[in-house]
């Protein structure tokens, strides 16, 4: 019961999305599974350092990457605090747990003239569900938003007259993207072909499945990895998060200032936008080695 508790806690407090509450739920779970204790009461108990450092010894023993095993961290760390609040612990166990150094990782994206390519293509007339899905990768990569800030995106949050478009983003957090000529101009010919092929269906969605019913996120994936596969240039994984880090990159490369592009993806904080910049420095150094006249010199 303890962990339901600590789920409609944090669900309810902290507002994290429904993905976030189901690896918490089940990164606790597999805490607990590893004590195995009869109850709640000897689950708390056996809440210690040497446990926790255990539980993580055998996950990366079993192979799991270091990313991996620090999320799992976060949750426990925070399933923990919950009890300390609640007066059920003493202390939390995981500030006493090292942590295993992950190696970073630059975000992948794809290149502007690969994007270009793909864009250049003329959809065929009168087929619909590929104006649909070119419509939704251009949105996507042009503002940089989130496939679940898609998939719930209503009509009503395109503001035509201003040529901006609202996202209800993480905790609700609402922020406003400027719409683009070329994505202003293809929403108007979408949206005009839109209601004609949904004339049955009254939804306020600004996009939906084949049958007319709100998209789900795999269905946004599925989209994604249907259109850039179809074209040359798009190689490694193709979703749209990586359309999301592609336009923060191609922003950074073309002068955009670090605050602007965190305001354009909802970033809570400038940290989670700096690493965009490792991406910039290293088609820097990719170019300059490449141009520069003593480059292949010395070895």
């Amino acid at each position: 019961m303890v962990v339901e508790e600590f789920i409609d806690y944090i669900g309810i407090q902290k507002r994290y999305s429904k993905r976030t509450l189901h690896l918490y739920s089940d990164y606790v779970k597999e805490l607990r599974e590893f004590i195995s204790p009869e109850g709640d009461d000897e689950f708390l108990g056996e809440l210690k350092p040497q446990v926790i450092r255990g539980f993580i010894s055998a996950g990366l023993e079993s192979g799991l990457s270091s990313r991996t095993v620090n999320l799992k961290l976060s949750a426990i760390s925070s399933f923990c605090n919950y009890l300390q609040r609640a007066g059920k612990i003493e202390a939390n166990p995981v500030k006493k747990v090292h942590r295993p150094k992950s190696s970073a990782r630059l975000p992948l994206f794809y290149t502007e003239n690969s994007l270009a390519n793909y864009l250049s293509n003329e959809v065929e007339k009168g087929n619909f569900l590929s104006l649909r899905d070119r419509t939704m990768v251009l949105l996507l990569y042009t503002t940089g938003i989130r496939r679940a800030e898609l998939a719930s995106m209503n009509i009503s949050q395109w503001d035509k007259e201003r040529r901006v478009i609202r996202v209800n983003g993480k905790g609700d957090k609402e922020r406003e993207i400027p719409v683009t000529a070329e994505l202003d101009k293809a929403l108007k010919i979408y949206e005009a072909e839109m209601k004609e092929f949904y004339s049955e269906n009254r939804s306020d969605k600004l996009f939906l499945t084949d049958s007319g019913q709100p998209l789900y996120l795999s269905f946004v994936n599925k989209v994604v990895t249907r259109e850039l596969s179809s074209v040359n240039g798009f190689t490694g994984k193709k979703s749209p998060h990586v359309l999301r880090h592609s336009i923060a990159t191609h922003l950074l490369n073309n002068g955009a200032d670090l605050n602007s592009i965190k305001e354009v993806l909802g970033h809570s904080s400038l940290a989670a936008t700096q690493v965009y910049t490792h991406n910039s420095f290293e088609q820097m150094k990719k170019i300059f080695l490449t141009a520069h006249p003593r480059a292949k010199k010395g070895g």
